[in-house]
């Protein structure tokens, strides 16, 4: 038994079944504290009213008395007047109840009364009222109108409770055999996923339900968990190629300079240019760990409030000897009061530099790049701006890929992880980065920041 109910449908054909019975047994209770007082309300009602009718005309009141019961078909009328001494005058009724107060009001008392020429001891709804002249009249109802309905009311929701509790075990049941179906279907889906058919995504059935919602996000993370993959294994063979061109250089060169190298300056300018190749290997792979780093979110502790002006304007410093050099002009537009932000000095400043400086490698010589600041309300806006060549709209996104370079830079030095370090460093900090075409040509690319 205590298997059984670790199938979730049957735990929740159960539990559907207990509810609705539940439910069920409170709508009835309402129904029958509903009825039984609707009943015996009307009931007073009736004999309320006919003792002030036969007290109304006190000379009348025997006539009155006898009317309603003799109009009686079902001997369940009865009334009597009495005089002031307790006697009988006339009724149906043997003697005057001790209990009964001539108020008017409608009480259930028990009492003798004649039915068929028997004496006989019924329960009423008796009212009572005193005439003027010192006679009480009383009128009576008896009570077994009231058990009928109360008896009928309970044997109709007696009967009703089975098949209403069959009924809501059997919907239950359909209901909890739904889920179980596409319960199935999603574990046979993650079954082959789990089996290495990492294209297998789990169904949807359209109905825009819990389960839809969630095999969409489970379908959205294995989307993402494939896309990383694919950059993962980018990544792997990016690393190996370019791993591989300078380690054959070095290998050939020291190879070279074994067999041919006639003295100490050639074995130390073999050597030097060795150290070099070494040198730019060892950068890649310190500039992919510092990726990951970043990405990881252990820089974040040491936050702390930062005026973006003060960075964009010692990254313009920095890098004005080079563009000078080149013969780019490189221009500071007046920054916008822009409030201050939550981050990492170090990091932001390396992350405009990267901007900046693939903007001058790019931009002819002649040409211009521009660094501003914008801020309005509570967001800020990172513009670099060049014109130079740009980047198509097609590589827009692919850009900010590991070891990805644009075919015109891939005679220039660099390994294609400027990009991608900018974005982590965004994301990092809750910036977007976007690339765009600068006004008149050439490439914009902006870190937004906004507020929360």
């Amino acid at each position: 038994m205590t298997d059984l109910f670790r199938i979730t449908a049957v735990r929740w054909a159960f539990g559907i079944a207990l509810w609705s019975t539940f439910m069920t047994l409170v709508l009835f209770g309402f129904v029958y504290w509903q009825t039984a007082p609707f009943v015996q309300d009307e009931l007073a009602h009736v004999v309320r009213h006919e003792v002030l009718y036969a007290a109304q005309q006190p000379d009348e009141a025997g006539v009155r008395v006898e009317s309603w019961i003799r109009d009686d078909l079902h001997s369940v009328h009865f009334g009597g007047v009495f005089g002031p001494d307790g006697t009988k005058h006339l009724g149906n009724i043997d003697a005057l109840p001790p209990d009964l107060p001539p108020d008017g009001e409608v009480r259930r008392i028990g009492t003798l009364v004649a039915i068929a020429g028997r004496a006989l001891h019924e329960e009423l709804w008796s009212a009572a009222l005193t005439l003027p002249d010192g006679r009480v009249v009383v009128v009576a109802h008896d009570t077994d109108e009231i058990d009928r309905a109360r008896v009928t009311v309970l044997r109709a929701l007696g009967l009703a409770l089975a098949p209403m509790l069959a009924l809501s075990a059997l919907g239950g049941t359909v209901l909890a055999a739904r889920g179980r179906r596409r319960m199935v279907a999603t574990q046979a889906a993650l079954a082959r996923l789990m089996n290495g058919h990492l294209n297998q995504r789990l169904p949807i059935h359209g109905t825009k339900d819990e389960f839809d919602r969630l095999a969409r996000d489970v379908n959205a993370l294995l989307d993402e968990i494939g896309r990383l993959m694919e950059e993962v294994r980018g990544v792997g063979d990016a690393v190996a190629h370019d791993l591989r061109t300078p380690l054959t250089r070095l290998r050939t060169r020291l190879e070279t300079s074994r067999a041919r190298a006639a003295s100490v300056e050639e074995f130390r300018e073999a050597i030097d240019q060795g150290l070099v190749w070494i040198d730019q290997t060892l950068a890649m792979v310190n500039a992919v760990l510092r990726i990951g780093e970043i990405e990881h979110g252990r820089r974040r502790a040491a936050f702390a409030s930062l005026d973006l002006a003060d960075i964009v304007a010692e990254v313009a410093e920095f890098h004005e000897p080079v563009a000078e050099e080149k013969g780019v002009m490189l221009r500071l537009l007046p920054p916008d009061a822009v409030p201050a932000i939550k981050g990492d000095r170090d990091l932001l400043f390396e992350a405009l530099s990267n901007l900046v400086e693939n903007a001058v490698k790019f931009t002819p010589p002649g040409g211009e790049v521009r660094i501003g600041l914008q801020g309005r309300d509570n967001a800020a806006t990172i513009a670099v701006e060049d014109t130079g060549p740009g980047v198509p709209q097609r590589e827009r996104v692919q850009v900010f890929g590991r070891f990805h370079r644009l075919e015109p830079a891939r005679g220039s030095p660099g390994n294609g992880l400027g990009l991608s370090l900018v974005l982590a460093v965004a994301k990092l900090h809750g910036l977007s980065v976007e690339i765009g075409e600068a006004p008149g040509g050439g490439c914009r690319i902006t870190m937004n920041w906004c507020a929360e």
